[in-house]
């Protein structure tokens, strides 16, 4: 077993919620045949892209699908984790046509045989380490991993990873559950590779256990919690966070670093993929079609506060300039996301151990 997820070094660049789009989920007529003529699609997705102010990237981007189409998006949002537990659940009376997670569990989704292949228009424009050789699953926001602070409370952010276990922590520091949230699985990525592999990584996060407020299913709760004081340091992503700050003036991003090293991160895409034996597998398609249209792509760093999955879309917008500037001097590595796939249980069995979870 690799004692480094680092692969490659590059300069840089939860619970489950039911949306109020979501009308039907249970088996019906509605979900049987190849589409039956329904124009309808169910997507099951990592949190982060939807906004309860109904102004997020999935809000406009599905609007316009179902004003091109007709087609009518069913929209089930939960952990990344959660959603694939579900899919995996429903294996034999399918309800999702559509699957859009963040790796590992994009690779876990696929597996588990959950993924049918299909190349989205537009997918040959996404750099290969972004989506599956195979055409299960394409990225179609691109993202990074990062943490979030309260500006309002902490005169700058953290700066490393040991700042905090200070006790002036304790209480007020809480990240989302590895192997059930992909932010919160992204800790544990993050850590072996800044601290050089598991058995150190583990015994940092039991040291930072003593601060840790504790589980939490979902990571898009933990920025409100961190704007209101509550927390004043939780783990999100750039996309998820950047948005929220719109709406919440005291949330700042930063990326832990090893005190003796540079703040690191790494790509944190959402993935999307058609299910597997989909009750409306035509409209997956044209649906997956639209989010990699330059028009969707366009829309992502100025509606969705993201990164396009495209390469050859390059936004000018200000939310593209401000972008940038975050994850500037920030060093991007690369995980090794085949052995987190094949591992990944034992890591996570690793973190319970270490923290007492």
């Amino acid at each position: 077993m690799p004692s480094k997820l680092l692969l490659r070094t590059a300069a840089s660049s939860g619970c489950l919620a039911l949306a109020a789009t979501l009308t039907a989920c249970g088996g019906s007529a509605s979900s049987a045949g190849s589409d039956g003529g329904e124009k309808v699609v169910t997507v099951y997705s990592a949190d982060g892209l939807k906004s309860d102010k109904g102004d997020g990237w999935y809000d406009k981007v599905f609007a316009d699908f179902t004003k091109k189409t007709g087609i009518e998006v069913k929209y089930v949002e939960g952990g990344s984790g959660e959603m694939v537990q579900r899919a995996v659940r429903e294996k034999t009376n399918t309800q999702a046509d559509v699957l859009i997670t963040l790796p590992p569990f994009i690779q876990q989704a696929d597996g588990k045989g959950l993924l049918q292949a299909y190349a989205p228009q537009g997918s040959d424009k996404v750099n290969g380490a972004d989506k599956a050789a195979d055409g299960k699953w394409t990225s179609v926001v691109n993202n990074y991993f990062g943490f979030v602070y309260n500006k309002k409370e902490l005169a700058e952010a953290p700066k490393t990873w040991e700042e905090l276990l200070d006790p002036k922590f304790k209480g007020k520091l809480q990240y989302s559950t590895p192997g059930v949230a992909g932010d919160g699985t992204a800790v544990l990525i993050k850590s072996m590779h800044d601290f050089g592999g598991k058995e150190p990584a583990m015994e940092y996060l039991k040291k930072l256990q003593a601060n840790n407020v504790g589980p939490s299913s979902s990571t898009s709760k933990l920025a409100p919690k961190t704007d209101k004081g509550e927390l004043l340091v939780a783990n999100g992503d750039v996309q998820m966070n950047f948005a929220q700050s719109k709406s919440m003036p005291n949330l700042g991003i930063w990326f832990p670093a090893r005190a003796s090293g540079k703040p690191t991160t790494f790509a944190l895409p959402y993935a999307a993929g058609l299910v597997a034996k989909a009750p409306h597998t035509e409209n997956g398609k044209k649906l997956l079609d639209h989010l990699l249209t330059e028009e969707s792509q366009k829309l992502v760093s100025e509606v969705g506060g993201g990164f396009p999955a495209r390469t050859d879309v390059r936004p000018t917008d200000a939310n593209a300039v401000e972008l940038a500037r975050i994850l500037a001097g920030v060093e991007v590595f690369e995980p090794d996301w085949a052995d987190i796939d094949k591992n990944l249980t034992g890591y996570v069995d690793a973190w319970k151990s270490a923290t007492g979870s």
